[in-house]
């Protein structure tokens, strides 16, 4: 797992304080205009404003609830919390989301009922004067205003809890738009407008409600990326020629940012050390072409066991053997059984241990059994006699041979042994 830099985090809290300044700012502009939007609507005797103050002022509600999701939704990565805390702005979208849809569904509600009593029933509306539609007016720009602004900070750091605050702003200035319509018309005679207007700013407002609520539980439920983006990974990997293949690869999203998991297939035969270095480097390439991934886990595979995915684990065959293949311990503990004669296992530097089809396989794979090669490896430079036991192993082909195929008929009780390779190891001094 890739760890965050000192560089990630400057830039997060930097991306924090920025979310904060702009919702701030929201929030104060939203306590003005509310405060205007009320006293003004007194003074003139509109009721339409009166509610659209009320409504500029809830929005305050919303804007502490956004500072509060940014401020612990942005924190570090902890020990109950590895994954980091973005899943509480993922909650604060599905709420914000939410609350459009019923924002939505009052102002429509309210637009039909009120037009409703203004063709057909008693209500009247006093006229409005240039005071009421000029407040609407700045009311409108100013929150259009901080619309585009939140809008951008939000696609900027990719985050949809801002960008659903932002839609929240929207929903009051496009609200204000049918309160200024119905000014406008009951100043022309005509303030059934009012309703109608109110109608259609619902259905808008409620299209967005329902987009963002959509997509922030999408991620709640670890949604994967689409499969065009999965494809376009998996290309990405493919292109690194020690990487012979790429599989299993799961995705989920996080507040903006991507975290992925995949199985890499390399050469069977090299180093853990090799196997790493590939594996950073497949990360490294990844996260050059996707900026979006913060995290990527890979798992280092000898060979493929694609067929074991999640999808169709059920159907698959039981491995070859009713057990797994032994771990070096036991592996020791029965060649030493086998083998406590033979000069060439007294003689041992060291055991290398190949695990051939440890995977499970499909049951119409034409595949060996599982097993374990055994590489042993013995002294160029140790004790005397190990030496000279060595050198004969080197240099005589006919007792070598003999030796290994007497140790093989030795160790063929053993379901999981597979051969046995020799080899003359020489100790390099490094100064």
């Amino acid at each position: 797992m890739t760890q965050s830099s000192p560089a990630d985090a400057a830039s997060t809290a930097s991306a924090k304080r920025e979310a904060q300044r702009i919702t701030l700012i929201g929030a104060a502009l939203d306590g003005v205009l509310g405060v205007a939007k009320l006293v003004i609507g007194k003074l003139v005797g509109s009721q339409a404003l009166i509610a659209d103050g009320i409504h500029s002022l809830s929005d305050l509600v919303t804007d502490a609830f956004v500072l509060v999701a940014t401020h612990y939704g942005r924190q570090a990565p902890d020990r109950s919390h590895p994954w980091g805390h973005e899943r509480i702005e993922t909650l604060g979208t599905l709420v914000l989301g939410s609350l459009l849809l019923a924002v939505a569904g009052a102002i429509g509600w309210e637009g039909i009922l009120r037009s409703w009593e203004l063709m057909f029933g008693s209500l009247t509306i006093p006229l409005p004067g240039a005071l009421g539609i000029g407040i609407a007016i700045i009311s409108l720009l100013g929150k259009e205003g901080i619309f585009r602004a939140t809008l951008k900070v939000a696609r900027k750091q990719k985050s949809k809890l801002l960008e659903a605050n932002a839609w929240h702003s929207r929903s009051d200035a496009l609200s204000t738009v049918a309160v200024l319509i119905g000014l406008i018309g009951t100043q022309l005679g005509a303030s059934w407008l009012d309703g109608i207007a109110a109608v259609v700013v619902g259905v808008m407002v409620g299209k967005i409600g329902a987009s963002l609520a959509w997509e922030a539980s999408r991620e709640l439920i670890d949604t994967a990326l689409p499969r065009e983006q999965q494809h376009a990974m998996r290309e990405c990997l493919l292109s690194l020629p020690e990487v012979r293949g790429a599989h299993d690869l799961r995705s989920r999203t996080l507040a903006g940012r991507i975290v992925l998991e995949v199985h890499l297939l390399v050469a069977p035969r090299i180093s853990v050390s090799e196997g790493h270095a590939i594996g950073h480097h497949a990360v490294a390439l990844l996260k050059a072409e996707f900026p979006q991934l913060s995290d990527v886990l890979y798992h280092i595979d000898p060979e493929d066991d694609s067929h074991l995915g999640q999808a169709n684990q059920a159907s698959q065959a039981q491995p070859t053997l009713k057990q797994p293949l032994p771990l070096r311990s036991d592996i020791i503990a029965a060649l030493e059984e086998c083998w406590q004669q033979s000069p060439l296992w007294q003689a041992r530097s060291g055991l290398t241990l190949h695990y051939v089809n440890h995977a499970t396989t499909p049951a119409d794979t034409d595949s060996s059994a599982p097993h374990v090669d055994i590489l042993l490896e013995l002294p160029g430079d140790a004790t005397q006699a190990a030496s000279e036991t060595a050198q004969q192993c080197n240099h005589d082909a006919d007792s070598r041979n003999a030796s290994i195929a007497e140790m093989e008929r030795l160790a063929a009780g053993l379901e999981w042994f597979g051969k046995l390779e020799i080899g003359v190891m020489s100790h390099i001094h490094q100064r």
